[in-house]
């Protein structure tokens, strides 16, 4: 006879609590300052470049430290991680909030990353496979809530906050959100041993890591001030997405990675992560293009603007509720695709024209295709791992995903303002050949693996006993299709 465990300790509620606790601070900054950019710069004396800069080296941060949480969850116990990047993300909001120059508000803002990129890889696995199959659509579709709805919410919630002095409350509410993690997971994180406490640290991994995403964000934050074609914004650029491809070939031929780039080198997962770059980075640049068009060209206040983009929030409430209808079906690959195309049509509506009409109607869109394509689509590619990697699994595709996402947003954003009155439109342009070509590639992708609809076995997975879908590997794929052998 199992006896049930004492107060907080081990409840689904105590673990789906702590998950979106943790997610929550950093996804809701990611998208805050959008609408009160200009307040910040007179506020802390600086400029667009210098708030660019600070944006950069959070999302780096961020990316880098879902990579060192791949490393240090093997070391070091799990609830002491936990509590440990609760505070760390309440001091980086704290300081934040606090800022009286940029270089101040950069440093909360990285340390809040930090804290955020571990918190993801720290507490969504127990929320996840600790609890039997039967919660798993729900607690997916809260995950999908916590990771994508509160970018939805903060888009709002900045054109709210951008008065003198207000937004600083924004980061305030991301202090106590956190705060409130850390009692939570004080009192209900379960006590654990780490995995192999003796495991040394990873002398190549980590490093490489470090230039894979603190290069590339930091260069195309440059692009504000800079040329297209300058050294600051290529240099760096170039040689850190060859330090990420080159971690990734790493990671598939090292017999113990820190993230499992072999397992998920099959056309489901591909699929999937696929589908949730691309839906996410079109997201954000659909977005990002709707508040400048706003502001910009139609004078629109930074309040009218957040509330248009509200509609993004009923968009992503719509998504949640189809997670949960379809996610034990074998329809999830047709919902993740879909939730790309429906980003796609949300940048169709952009590009027929201004007006906060249209700009609703896009906002409802952009939100339930990225609550469709972008948590579904991670899960795609997690579920295609065996549970006990599911850390170091999202560890990977989230780096991915990050990586797309936030590097997108600058380059967008320097397409679009380049003088030209036409060059918004050009760019909307731009992204929805690029999120809808991106649809056909992954459907393609997904049709040569051949395995055809299948149902995910959520039984064997959450046991241990394998992965819940199974798929060819894409080397073996394009091998055959290419006349060779299927080894």
């Amino acid at each position: 006879m199992t006896l049930p465990r004492p107060g907080l300790t081990g409840r689904w509620s105590t673990g789906i609590t702590m998950a979106l606790l943790a997610l929550a601070p950093f996804v809701l900054l990611s998208t805050a300052p959008l609408l009160f950019t200009g307040v910040l710069a007179q506020e802390l004396g600086t400029d667009r470049a210098g708030l660019q800069l600070g944006q950069g080296l959070a999302n780096a941060s961020y990316a880098f430290s879902v990579v060192v949480a791949a490393d240090l969850i093997r070391r070091v116990p799990p609830r002491r991680l936990y509590l440990g990047c609760t505070l760390l993300v309440a001091v980086g909001a704290g300081v934040s909030a606090l800022a009286g120059s940029n270089g101040a508000l950069v440093a909360g803002r990285v340390l809040l990353g930090l804290g955020s990129g571990m918190l993801l890889v720290v507490s969504l696995p127990p929320a996840v496979t600790g609890h039997g199959p039967r919660p798993i659509p729900v607690t997916v579709a809260l995950i999908n809530l916590g990771l994508f709805g509160g970018a939805v919410l903060g888009t709002s919630i900045g054109g709210f906050a951008a008065s003198p002095g207000v937004w600083r409350w924004v980061f305030v509410a991301a202090a106590a959100i956190a705060l409130a993690g850390f009692v939570v997971g004080l009192l209900g994180f379960e006590r654990g041993e780490a995995e192999a406490p003796r495991m040394g640290f990873d002398p190549s991994g980590i490093p490489l890591a470090a230039v894979a995403t603190f290069l590339p964000f930091v260069g195309v934050s440059v692009l504000v001030g800079h040329a297209p074609t300058s050294p600051g914004f290529l240099v760096p650029t170039v040689v850190g997405l060859a330090a990420l491809v080159l971690l990734v070939v790493r990671e598939h031929r090292k017999e113990d990675p820190l993230m499992p780039a072999r397992l998920i080198a099959h056309t489901l997962p591909v699929t999937g992560i696929g589908a949730a770059m691309v839906t996410g980075a079109g997201f954000t640049a659909f977005t990002e293009l709707a508040v400048l068009r706003s502001q910009q060209v139609e004078g629109h206040p930074p309040e009218v603007i957040g509330g248009a983009l509200a509609t993004e929030t009923a968009g992503m409430l719509l998504a949640v509720w189809l997670i949960v209808r379809v996610l034990p079906t074998r329809w999830l690959p047709a919902l993740v695709l879909g939730g790309l195309l429906t980003v796609c049509a949300g940048g169709g509506v952009l590009l027929t024209g201004g007006g906060l009409a249209r700009t609703a109607v896009a906002g409802f869109l952009l939100g339930l295709g990225a609550g469709t394509g972008v948590g579904p689509g991670l899960f795609l590619g997690a579920l295609s791992v065996p549970a006990p990697r599911l850390g170091p699994a999202f560890a990977l595709v989230q780096l991915l995903r990050s990586e797309a996402a936030f590097l997108a947003a600058p380059v967008v954003l320097k397409l679009a303002m380049s003088g030209d009155p036409a060059a918004i439109e050009r760019t909307i342009l731009l992204g929805v050949v690029v999120t809808g070509g991106g649809a056909v590639v992954l459907t393609g992708i997904l049709l040569l693996g051949g395995t055809g609809p299948q149902k995910p076995d959520l039984r064997r997975w959450t046991a241990g006993e394998g992965t819940a879908f199974h798929s060819r590997p894409v080397a073996a794929v394009l091998r055959e299709r290419g006349g060779g052998t299927d080894v």
